[in-house]
């Protein structure tokens, strides 16, 4: 099993790898959060344009954001960048980070490939280890804390041309100093 996880993991690398070549006229950069990190939260439009002819989307493409503490990320709302159905978050998440309580009213799916998350999904806590794909139905409450020692990424994607959000509290998993 381990061996076929590896392998289907490879062949996305060697499917997406190309895609990140591929010629576009923003300059590409990393997901990575600021340092030092901000002292309040925001939200920043794209800082390149975008070419709704070209294939990749490039992070300076996309919309900025921090959540406090220790969530960073860039978000497309699909329909400004030629998707039907799809949008996404990216988010360099930091050691105890992770966005407030929220919903969405539609479905959400995270995918992480490495480090420890903790969720509150609806009713529940869980803990999961990368990789791994989790599942947050529509409407429902939910957030998460990076509960490992190194950042991570966590790539969001919602079956919606628009992407909605509603914060609906302060993140509890978060550890207040």
């Amino acid at each position: 099993m381990r061996n076929r996880l590896a392998l289907m993991f490879a062949i996305l690398a060697l499917m997406v790898i190309p895609l990140w070549m591929a010629p576009n006229h923003a300059e590409q950069q990393r997901i990575t959060a600021p340092s030092p990190p901000p002292l309040e939260s925001y939200s920043h439009a794209p800082a390149a344009p975008f070419d709704r002819s070209d294939y990749v989307i490039k992070i300076n493409q996309m919309s900025s954001f921090y959540d406090k503490p220790g969530e960073f990320g860039y978000a497309i709302h699909g329909e400004e960048y030629g998707f039907d159905r799809l949008s996404f978050v990216l988010t360099e998440t930091q050691p105890n980070g992770g966005p407030p309580l929220h919903t969405h009213t539609v479905e959400e799916a995270h995918v992480v490939f490495s480090g420890r998350v903790s969720y509150i999904i609806g009713d529940r806590r869980l803990t999961a280890e990368g990789p791994y794909v989790a599942r947050v139905p529509a409407g429902v409450p939910h957030t998460f804390v990076n509960s490992g020692s190194e950042p991570i990424n966590v790539a969001a994607v919602f079956p919606s041309k628009r992407r909605d959000y509603t914060e609906v509290g302060p993140n509890p998993l978060v550890k207040r100093p």
